[in-house]
């Protein structure tokens, strides 16, 4: 090791004589991920600390254990950089770049657009990477979006797949643990394995409040199960259904209002067959009306099929 250069987190990391840190996060595995984000792994007077939960503000704000270059494989459980977010090691100046790209990813096309989502940029090989510049910014992201698609589409992915690398999430459940439905339960197990440890998770009906009073970005997964869930909450079924259209209305309102940016799921319950009970029309009425509201106060929403996105 040349003078003045000090080897951090494991091996893994370096500063130079001037103070500037660089960062190869190693493929995923546990044991890697743990010597990474770790405060003490770092080997510093300026080891880094992980900001409180509901102070998602400070993930970059803490100059701590920031490092200046990340080089890291986000392709391989992209949720990782949301985790060296959440551990103040890369902030807003942080130069996170990609390694071991392959064609993991089916155009390059869709890769660009992954690494924008995520905060991440490809470079040419042989690229000189300079400390004093600071990181490109990353591309704007849309505070509301809407992800429609029929059953199977791909529509959760995509959410989850656009906040991967986010430092804190609310993961917003709509519908029911599947108690005594043993293929639902299943399918709820799946999606919650699948999202990243590290995000909250939230269970509730309260929609509107819940959007109202977030404090980090939220993903909504979904419309359609939190509706069903509603109708029964007010007996909507085969009774009134202006209590259905009032909760609607507040929600609509809160999606409009949003402080934070937020990731929704819904069905789009337009293209079947027509429902042959009456409830089962004016569920699909209803819901079809709320997509089309919120999508007028959305930003971004799009169309998923076969796990293909249709900007719309």
């Amino acid at each position: 090791m040349p003078p003045g250069y000090r080897i951090l987190a494991d091996g893994h990391g370096l500063e130079g004589p001037d103070g500037t840190r660089l960062l190869y996060v190693p493929p995923a595995t546990t044991a890697a991920l743990d010597a990474t984000t770790a405060p003490e792994a770092t080997a510093s007077p300026k080891a880094a600390t992980a900001p409180e939960a509901t102070a998602p503000s400070e993930a970059t704000a803490a100059p701590a254990g920031l490092y200046d270059i990340v080089l890291v494989d986000p392709l391989d459980r992209p949720e990782r950089i949301g985790l060296l977010r959440q551990a103040g090691l890369v902030g807003v100046g942080t130069q996170v770049v990609t390694v071991g790209l392959d064609h993991r990813v089916r155009s390059e096309e869709e890769l660009s657009r992954r690494l924008a989502l995520w905060g991440v940029r490809a470079v040419p090989d042989g690229t000189t990477l300079d400390t004093a510049l600071a990181a490109p910014p990353a591309p704007a992201q849309p505070k509301r979006a809407l992800l429609l698609g029929g059953s199977r589409s791909g529509k959760s992915a995509e959410a989850e797949l656009r906040l991967a690398a986010d430092p804190y999430v609310t993961y917003v459940a709509t519908g029911s643990r599947g108690e005594g439905d043993g293929e639902w339960a299943a399918r709820v197990r799946a999606h919650r394995e699948r999202r990243p440890a590290h995000w909250a998770t939230v269970e509730t009906t309260d929609l509107a409040g819940t959007i109202r009073s977030a404090t980090t970005p939220l993903l909504v997964d979904g419309l359609g199960t939190w509706l069903a869930a509603v109708f029964d909450e007010c007996g909507a079924w085969d009774g009134d259904r202006a209590p259905v259209a009032a909760r609607c209305d507040e929600l609509v309102a809160a999606w409009r209002g949003t402080t934070q940016r937020i990731v929704a799921v819904s069905d789009e319950v337009g293209m079947g067959v027509v429902p042959a009970t009456a409830s089962g029309r004016a569920f699909r009425d209803e819901l079809g009306r709320l997509n089309e509201r919120l999508a007028d106060e959305s930003e971004y929403v799009a169309l998923v099929i076969a796990g293909r996105l249709l900007r719309l």
